[in-house]
Protein backbone atom coordinates (compact mmCIF):
# COMPACT_ATOMS: atom_id res chain seq x y z
CA UNK A 1 0.00 0.00 0.00
CA UNK A 2 0.81 3.35 -0.74
CA UNK A 3 0.62 6.65 1.14
CA UNK A 4 -0.79 9.34 -0.61
CA UNK A 5 1.85 11.83 -0.85
CA UNK A 6 0.40 15.42 0.34
CA UNK A 7 0.43 16.88 3.50
CA UNK A 8 -3.20 16.04 5.52
CA UNK A 9 -5.56 18.84 5.99
CA UNK A 10 -4.91 18.66 9.71
CA UNK A 11 -4.59 21.68 11.69
CA UNK A 12 -1.01 21.80 13.39
CA UNK A 13 0.21 18.54 11.07
CA UNK A 14 3.81 19.85 9.71
CA UNK A 15 4.55 18.61 6.20
CA UNK A 16 6.61 15.30 5.83
CA UNK A 17 10.40 15.80 4.46
CA UNK A 18 12.45 12.06 3.84
CA UNK A 19 15.87 12.85 3.86
CA UNK A 20 18.09 10.54 2.10
CA UNK A 21 21.84 10.81 3.40
CA UNK A 22 24.33 9.72 5.24
CA UNK A 23 25.21 9.30 8.85
CA UNK A 24 27.67 12.36 10.48
CA UNK A 25 28.97 10.91 14.41
CA UNK A 26 30.24 14.77 14.96
CA UNK A 27 26.33 15.65 14.14
CA UNK A 28 27.14 18.66 12.04
CA UNK A 29 26.37 17.55 8.65
CA UNK A 30 24.58 14.79 7.18
CA UNK A 31 21.36 13.34 8.05
CA UNK A 32 21.95 14.66 11.58
CA UNK A 33 22.28 18.09 10.16
CA UNK A 34 19.31 17.06 7.99
CA UNK A 35 16.79 16.84 10.84
CA UNK A 36 18.33 19.60 13.03
CA UNK A 37 17.09 22.12 10.01
CA UNK A 38 13.88 20.00 9.10
CA UNK A 39 12.71 20.22 13.06
CA UNK A 40 13.84 24.37 12.87
CA UNK A 41 11.93 24.96 9.51
CA UNK A 42 8.96 23.43 10.99
CA UNK A 43 8.38 20.23 9.01
CA UNK A 44 8.65 16.59 9.97
CA UNK A 45 11.93 14.78 9.01
CA UNK A 46 12.10 11.02 8.32
CA UNK A 47 15.42 9.50 7.37
CA UNK A 48 17.06 6.91 4.80
CA UNK A 49 20.79 5.86 5.99
CA UNK A 50 22.86 5.24 2.62
CA UNK A 51 26.02 5.66 4.83
CA UNK A 52 27.15 5.49 8.50
CA UNK A 53 30.72 7.47 9.15
CA UNK A 54 32.95 7.84 11.75
CA UNK A 55 34.01 11.44 11.83
CA UNK A 56 34.17 14.52 13.71
CA UNK A 57 35.38 18.84 12.87
CA UNK A 58 38.99 17.61 11.93
CA UNK A 59 37.53 15.08 9.16
CA UNK A 60 36.53 11.55 7.91
CA UNK A 61 38.15 8.40 9.79
CA UNK A 62 35.96 5.60 8.19
CA UNK A 63 32.83 5.41 5.52
CA UNK A 64 30.88 2.17 5.93
CA UNK A 65 27.98 2.12 3.22
CA UNK A 66 24.99 0.74 4.23
CA UNK A 67 23.36 -2.30 1.80
CA UNK A 68 21.84 -1.38 -1.37
CA UNK A 69 18.82 -3.48 -0.24
CA UNK A 70 18.42 -1.60 3.42
CA UNK A 71 18.77 2.23 1.90
CA UNK A 72 15.56 0.77 -0.48
CA UNK A 73 13.40 -0.46 1.97
CA UNK A 74 13.88 2.47 4.20
CA UNK A 75 12.68 4.53 1.95
CA UNK A 76 9.65 2.08 0.77
CA UNK A 77 8.66 2.10 4.43
CA UNK A 78 8.67 5.74 4.59
CA UNK A 79 6.80 6.34 1.76
CA UNK A 80 4.32 3.80 2.07
CA UNK A 81 3.18 5.18 5.15
CA UNK A 82 3.88 9.04 5.94
CA UNK A 83 2.59 11.86 3.50
CA UNK A 84 6.12 12.88 1.84
CA UNK A 85 5.96 16.17 0.49
CA UNK A 86 9.19 16.81 -0.17
CA UNK A 87 12.80 14.58 -0.69
CA UNK A 88 16.42 16.10 0.22
CA UNK A 89 19.22 13.47 -1.59
CA UNK A 90 22.70 14.08 0.12
CA UNK A 91 25.86 11.48 0.04
CA UNK A 92 24.99 8.24 -2.03
CA UNK A 93 28.43 6.80 -2.80
CA UNK A 94 27.86 3.90 -5.48
CA UNK A 95 26.46 3.77 -8.69
CA UNK A 96 24.07 0.30 -7.55
CA UNK A 97 22.92 3.29 -4.69
CA UNK A 98 22.37 6.01 -7.17
CA UNK A 99 20.51 3.89 -9.45
CA UNK A 100 18.26 2.11 -6.41
CA UNK A 101 17.09 5.45 -4.97
CA UNK A 102 16.57 6.53 -8.75
CA UNK A 103 14.19 3.55 -9.10
CA UNK A 104 12.37 4.04 -6.12
CA UNK A 105 11.49 7.41 -6.59
CA UNK A 106 10.02 7.03 -10.08
CA UNK A 107 7.31 5.90 -8.75
CA UNK A 108 6.44 9.34 -6.93
CA UNK A 109 7.13 11.92 -9.92
CA UNK A 110 5.19 14.60 -8.12
CA UNK A 111 6.79 14.75 -5.38
CA UNK A 112 10.08 17.75 -5.80
CA UNK A 113 13.24 16.21 -4.69
CA UNK A 114 16.43 18.62 -3.82
CA UNK A 115 19.54 16.69 -4.90
CA UNK A 116 23.01 17.84 -3.00
CA UNK A 117 25.69 16.32 -5.39
CA UNK A 118 27.99 15.20 -2.40
CA UNK A 119 31.00 14.38 -4.55
CA UNK A 120 33.98 16.35 -3.44
CA UNK A 121 35.24 16.25 0.14
CA UNK A 122 36.61 19.49 1.95
CA UNK A 123 40.11 18.02 1.40
CA UNK A 124 39.67 17.59 -2.50
CA UNK A 125 38.96 13.83 -2.13
CA UNK A 126 36.32 12.26 -4.19
CA UNK A 127 33.48 10.81 -2.50
CA UNK A 128 32.02 9.48 -5.49
CA UNK A 129 33.62 6.77 -8.06
CA UNK A 130 33.43 8.07 -12.21
CA UNK A 131 30.90 5.89 -12.33
CA UNK A 132 28.89 6.69 -9.57
CA UNK A 133 29.13 10.27 -10.93
CA UNK A 134 27.98 9.23 -14.35
CA UNK A 135 24.50 7.52 -12.96
CA UNK A 136 24.32 10.50 -10.83
CA UNK A 137 23.99 12.64 -14.04
CA UNK A 138 21.98 9.95 -16.06
CA UNK A 139 19.61 8.35 -13.45
CA UNK A 140 19.56 11.32 -10.50
CA UNK A 141 19.99 14.77 -12.38
CA UNK A 142 16.60 14.43 -14.76
CA UNK A 143 14.75 14.08 -11.25
CA UNK A 144 15.57 16.70 -9.44
CA UNK A 145 13.51 19.83 -8.99
CA UNK A 146 16.97 21.44 -8.00
CA UNK A 147 20.66 20.46 -7.97
CA UNK A 148 22.68 22.28 -5.23
CA UNK A 149 26.32 21.85 -6.05
CA UNK A 150 29.25 23.89 -4.77
CA UNK A 151 32.05 25.04 -6.79
CA UNK A 152 33.90 22.10 -7.10
CA UNK A 153 30.90 19.69 -8.02
CA UNK A 154 29.61 21.38 -10.46
CA UNK A 155 32.90 21.45 -11.88
CA UNK A 156 32.89 17.58 -11.31
CA UNK A 157 29.86 17.54 -13.08
CA UNK A 158 31.05 19.02 -15.99
CA UNK A 159 34.40 17.84 -15.66
CA UNK A 160 35.49 21.39 -16.02
CA UNK A 161 37.75 23.49 -13.83
CA UNK A 162 35.92 25.01 -10.77
CA UNK A 163 34.31 28.53 -11.42
CA UNK A 164 36.65 31.44 -10.14
CA UNK A 165 33.61 34.15 -10.82
CA UNK A 166 29.87 34.92 -10.64
CA UNK A 167 29.59 34.62 -14.38
CA UNK A 168 31.22 31.30 -15.03
CA UNK A 169 29.18 30.04 -12.02
CA UNK A 170 26.44 30.96 -14.12
CA UNK A 171 27.55 29.43 -17.11
CA UNK A 172 28.22 26.14 -15.57
CA UNK A 173 24.72 26.61 -13.67
CA UNK A 174 23.28 26.57 -17.39
CA UNK A 175 25.23 23.70 -18.66
CA UNK A 176 23.85 21.75 -15.76
CA UNK A 177 20.33 22.34 -17.14
CA UNK A 178 21.15 20.87 -20.46
CA UNK A 179 21.75 17.83 -18.17
CA UNK A 180 18.08 17.51 -17.56
CA UNK A 181 17.59 19.25 -13.60
CA UNK A 182 14.69 21.65 -13.60
CA UNK A 183 16.98 24.59 -11.83
CA UNK A 184 20.26 24.77 -10.48
CA UNK A 185 21.64 26.35 -7.90
CA UNK A 186 25.29 26.88 -7.58
CA UNK A 187 26.79 27.58 -4.47
CA UNK A 188 29.46 30.59 -4.20
CA UNK A 189 30.96 29.90 -0.59
CA UNK A 190 34.62 29.01 -1.86
CA UNK A 191 34.90 32.28 -3.77
CA UNK A 192 36.98 35.09 -2.17
CA UNK A 193 35.22 38.33 -1.09
CA UNK A 194 32.91 40.12 1.10
CA UNK A 195 29.48 38.84 0.26
CA UNK A 196 29.03 34.80 -0.35
CA UNK A 197 26.36 34.97 -3.20
CA UNK A 198 24.70 31.85 -4.94
CA UNK A 199 23.07 31.74 -8.18
CA UNK A 200 19.74 29.89 -9.04
CA UNK A 201 19.09 28.97 -12.79
CA UNK A 202 15.73 28.40 -14.16
CA UNK A 203 14.38 28.32 -17.77
CA UNK A 204 11.46 30.36 -16.59
CA UNK A 205 12.98 32.72 -14.25
CA UNK A 206 16.54 32.92 -15.61
CA UNK A 207 19.38 33.96 -12.74
CA UNK A 208 18.49 34.65 -9.55
CA UNK A 209 21.41 35.85 -7.12
CA UNK A 210 20.93 35.13 -3.28
CA UNK A 211 23.96 37.06 -1.05
CA UNK A 212 25.06 37.46 1.89
CA UNK A 213 27.67 38.98 3.58
CA UNK A 214 30.61 36.32 4.75
CA UNK A 215 31.35 35.44 7.95
CA UNK A 216 34.57 35.02 8.56
CA UNK A 217 34.37 31.65 10.90
CA UNK A 218 35.28 28.39 10.66
CA UNK A 219 32.60 27.07 11.33
CA UNK A 220 30.96 25.52 8.05
CA UNK A 221 30.55 21.87 8.83
CA UNK A 222 27.68 20.71 7.39
CA UNK A 223 26.73 23.77 5.47
CA UNK A 224 25.52 22.13 1.83
CA UNK A 225 23.58 19.98 3.72
CA UNK A 226 21.66 22.46 5.99
CA UNK A 227 21.09 24.36 2.52
CA UNK A 228 19.42 21.44 0.62
CA UNK A 229 17.15 20.54 3.33
CA UNK A 230 15.86 24.10 4.35
CA UNK A 231 15.07 24.37 0.81
CA UNK A 232 13.24 21.07 0.48
CA UNK A 233 11.66 21.99 3.94
CA UNK A 234 10.03 25.49 2.11
CA UNK A 235 8.87 23.45 -1.24
CA UNK A 236 7.17 20.71 1.63
CA UNK A 237 5.44 24.28 3.11
CA UNK A 238 4.18 24.92 -0.23
CA UNK A 239 6.80 27.86 -0.84
CA UNK A 240 7.71 28.60 -4.54
CA UNK A 241 11.42 27.94 -5.53
CA UNK A 242 12.57 30.82 -5.54
CA UNK A 243 10.71 31.75 -1.74
CA UNK A 244 12.24 28.59 -0.87
CA UNK A 245 15.16 29.31 -1.59
CA UNK A 246 15.58 32.80 -0.41
CA UNK A 247 14.30 31.46 2.78
CA UNK A 248 16.70 28.53 3.01
CA UNK A 249 19.75 31.28 2.15
CA UNK A 250 18.51 33.22 5.32
CA UNK A 251 17.80 30.54 7.40
CA UNK A 252 21.76 29.24 7.07
CA UNK A 253 23.34 32.40 7.43
CA UNK A 254 21.54 33.13 10.72
CA UNK A 255 22.78 29.51 11.64
CA UNK A 256 26.77 30.40 10.60
CA UNK A 257 26.72 33.82 12.15
CA UNK A 258 25.12 32.08 15.67
CA UNK A 259 27.71 29.79 15.59
CA UNK A 260 30.58 31.96 14.85
CA UNK A 261 32.61 31.67 18.11
CA UNK A 262 31.79 28.16 19.28
CA UNK A 263 34.74 25.91 19.63
CA UNK A 264 33.04 22.29 19.59
CA UNK A 265 35.93 20.71 18.18
CA UNK A 266 39.15 21.66 16.90
CA UNK A 267 38.47 21.52 12.93
CA UNK A 268 35.34 23.13 11.31
CA UNK A 269 32.49 23.22 13.31
CA UNK A 270 28.70 22.97 13.29
CA UNK A 271 26.48 25.97 12.72
CA UNK A 272 23.81 26.66 14.92
CA UNK A 273 20.45 25.08 13.38
CA UNK A 274 18.32 26.43 16.87
CA UNK A 275 19.12 29.94 16.10
CA UNK A 276 15.92 31.42 15.88
CA UNK A 277 14.64 29.12 19.20
CA UNK A 278 17.48 29.94 21.64
CA UNK A 279 16.89 33.64 21.14
CA UNK A 280 13.02 33.21 22.55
Amino acid sequence: MVAENTSPDVPGMPPVVLAIAGSDSCAGAGVQADLKTLMAMGVYGATAITAITAQNTRGVDGVWPVPVESVRAQITAVMADLPVAAIKIGMLGSRALVQAVAACLAEYPDIPVVLDPVMVATSGARLLAPEGEQALREALLPRAALITPNLPEAAALLSREAAASQAEMAAQARELLILGTAAVLVKGGHLSGSEAADILVTDSRGEEVFSSARCNTKNTHGTGCTLASAIAAGLARGLSLSAAVGAAKEFLTGAVVAAQHWELGEGHGPVDHFYQHRRC
